[in-house]
């Protein structure tokens, strides 16, 4: 894994006029870092801005201050090395599955001939266990299957970084459990670098090296950075038997409930670095300051502990 992060934000903020006058504040001095092949989950109530920073990954907004940084270049606008899963599927509804895949391969390699692109497409398609959809429309599909086509269409283009906004949000329990394993199975296989947005705790806990919690917006921050202490290799049937499961899940829950809303006052009389937050370790405890800043370079992810 590379030394320097793949991903960099330093100190970006968004704000926004506010009705009547002044300036309303999503979050400010918002620092991150992300490895390369790294898996990070952030989590926070609605308002902190959770979906801003992704769109500020994906160049889709800009930062009201500060900058964000993919393989040390500043992100200028949207690119195809950052694909964006969004909540619902936004597939084109007169194209067929391996239709909608095809058109981001042509807009990722022009001049591939039609034989190609299909098959790129097909191994894609297989690759979200798809095959066999490959002439139906999204009409024809159910909402798991659209979400597939949407995962399959955002690798086809084979992106440095996959950004997910609750991709799975509206999906039923069973389905999401299904497509939570197969992005596990998937990132594992190609060492994708993700960045996800989610609501659920559960979900964070089996797919993330790092879950960033965030405080209550307006004037959110990075409260806590977590490093998954699970083994790599987890499954959502087995996950609750790890010791570490509970402490971190109750960590996360503890966070969400009553942390999220009280942390400016626990900050009361504590040093407190944006650049450097705290490295927590459920089960172990708050790491040293020089583990702190070693996983904000990070270099912890993926320990296999």
């Amino acid at each position: 894994m590379s030394e320097q992060p793949f991903v960099k934000l330093e100190g970006i903020a968004k704000r926004y006029p506010a009705p009547g006058g002044g300036v309303n504040t999503v979050f400010e001095n918002l620092w991150l870092a992300c490895a390369q092949g790294e898996f990070v989950c952030v989590i926070g109530h609605s308002g902190c801005g959770k979906t801003t920073i992704l769109n500020v990954l994906a160049g889709l907004e800009r930062p009201s201050e500060g900058y964000a940084f993919v393989q040390g270049r500043e992100i200028a606008g949207p690119s195809l090395d950052r694909a964006v899963i969004f909540q619902s599927h936004a597939l084109l509804p007169w194209l067929t599955v391996v239709e909608n895949i095809a058109f981001a391969v042509r807009s990722k390699w022009p001049d591939w001939d039609n034989a190609r692109v299909r098959e790129h497409c097909r191994k894609h398609i297989a690759l979200v266990n798809l095959t066999g959809a490959e002439r139906k429309r999204p009409a024809e599909l159910s909402g798991g299957m659209k979400q597939r086509v949407g995962i399959a269409r955002a690798l086809a283009i084979e992106p440095k970084m996959l950004l997910m906004d609750e991709p799975f949000s509206a999906l039923d329990a069973l389905t999401r459990g299904v497509l939570q394993e197969e992005v596990l199975k998937i990132c594992a296989e190609t060492r994708q670098t993700v960045f996800m947005i989610t609501h659920d705790v559960d979900e964070a806990i089996l797919l993330a090296d790092r879950i960033v919690l965030m405080t209550n917006g307006p004037g959110a921050r990075v409260a806590e950075v977590m490093l998954n202490t699970l083994p790599r290799d987890r499954n959502r049937h087995d996950i609750h038997r790890h010791p570490h499961y509970y402490p971190i899940r109750n960590h996360l829950l503890d966070f969400l409930i009553d942390r999220s809303k009280s942390f400016e006052r626990e900050l009361e009389g504590r040093a407190y670095d944006p650049q450097n937050p705290p490295l927590v370790m459920p089960g172990i405890g708050e790491a040293p300051t020089a583990q702190r800043r070693a996983a904000a370079a990070p270099s912890l992810a993926r320990n296999g502990t």
